[in-house]
């Protein structure tokens, strides 16, 4: 029997709640290179709580889950992270409504939503040293990959190993928000937490899609 579009988006959210949880003390230890070093622990008690409240959420599609993942980790996420995903979530709900049946294209569109609103919200884009640099490239390949008829797992694959190169990428980048702006001309040489953090999360879903 075919996976409906809420099963997808339950399987996909749940594995990005898991995969931060997961990963706390790595993200934690990277942002502390320049920043103030909580972004591990801020995101997995967001992710974590969503976790802890799965079976209780209330929603019958994917932009209504998309909605209740914005509240959940908005509200317990500390710092500018949990704006910055809370809005991702919320405008990628936004973008779909209450459609049913989701087409590839419609998931590029709730991608290309999340991106607009954590541009506006955090004042940021591609070059500044932030989950951008990796979220923007992912989703272009994302986009190409389907685009050209390839399956979902060979696209996400794709997309993975995109967000992983750009990531190792921010390296060579100046920080130009956050935290991790203040230390100036330190920043270059080292990765951007939050675009690692997107690495890894493709890279969850690719290897558990199958």
């Amino acid at each position: 029997m075919e996976r409906s579009s809420l099963d997808t988006a339950r399987f996909v959210v749940k594995t990005i709640a898991q995969t931060v949880v997961d990963n706390e003390k790595y993200f934690g230890d990277l942002d502390a290179v320049v920043g103030d070093g909580d972004f591990g622990y801020s995101m997995a008690r967001g992710f974590e709580k969503l976790l802890e409240d799965w079976d209780s959420l209330e929603y019958t599609s994917v932009g209504g889950l998309c909605k209740k993942v914005a509240t959940t980790i908005t509200g317990r996420i500390g710092g500018t992270s949990g704006p910055i995903w809370g809005t991702g979530f919320l405008r990628a709900g936004v973008a779909i409504g209450d459609k049913q049946d989701l087409t590839s294209d419609d998931v590029i569109a709730m991608l290309r939503a999340a991106i607009g609103g954590i541009q506006q919200r955090g004042q940021s884009d591609l070059g500044d040293k932030t989950l951008l640099d990796a979220l923007i490239p992912a989703t272009d390949q994302l986009e190409a990959s389907l685009k050209s008829g390839k399956d979902a797992a060979t696209a996400l694959r794709e997309a993975a190993a995109v967000a992983r190169t750009q990531a190792e990428a921010t390296r060579e980048l100046l920080a130009k928000r956050g935290r991790a702006a203040y230390t100036g001309e330190r920043s270059i040489g080292t990765l951007d937490a939050g675009a690692m953090a997107i690495a890894v999360l493709f890279e969850r879903l690719s290897e558990a899609w199958t």
